[in-house]
């Protein structure tokens, strides 16, 4: 699904960011054996502090983050919600500098924002020792 060209210009809302993060994270929770769930108010806080790095701005330099918000940064990143570049620049001296940056990837934001709600992951509830013993006939 192809996102109108002008709609990738405009600053993201709380609310639209939220949706996609919980959406992407339900999406993903599908894809994996290992399921942390999450619920929209976690989404929406999540998608407020990250709004709080990038302001109006679509990319940010790395190293204003501290270690634990750059861990929410990387599983937004496995979302792909955020990217990352980098910059390589040579100095005065000869020496290069590279410079790390944070992107949003709007285009994949507003595709998971859009998207219907995954329904709950249904997991059956099964008790090991019934099936254990059932196989070796104790019973």
């Amino acid at each position: 699904m192809a996102v109108e060209e002008g709609r990738l210009r405009e600053p993201l809302t709380p609310s639209v960011l939220a949706r996609a993060i919980y959406n992407g994270w339900r999406l993903k929770a599908r894809e994996s054996t290992i399921v942390f769930p999450i619920n929209f108010e976690d989404a929406r806080k999540t998608a407020e502090m990250m709004l709080n790095f990038f302001d109006w701005e679509d990319r940010i330099i790395d190293n204003i983050l501290e270690q634990e918000d750059r861990n929410t940064f990387y599983i937004l990143e496995d979302l792909g919600i955020l990217m990352t570049e980098r910059e390589e620049i040579t100095l005065y001296d000869g020496r290069e500098w590279r410079i790390h940056y944070w992107v949003i990837n709007k285009e994949r934001v507003y595709e998971l924002a859009e998207m219907e709600t995954l329904p709950e992951r249904r997991t059956k509830k099964v008790n090991v020792y019934e099936e254990l013993f059932s196989e070796l006939e104790i019973f």
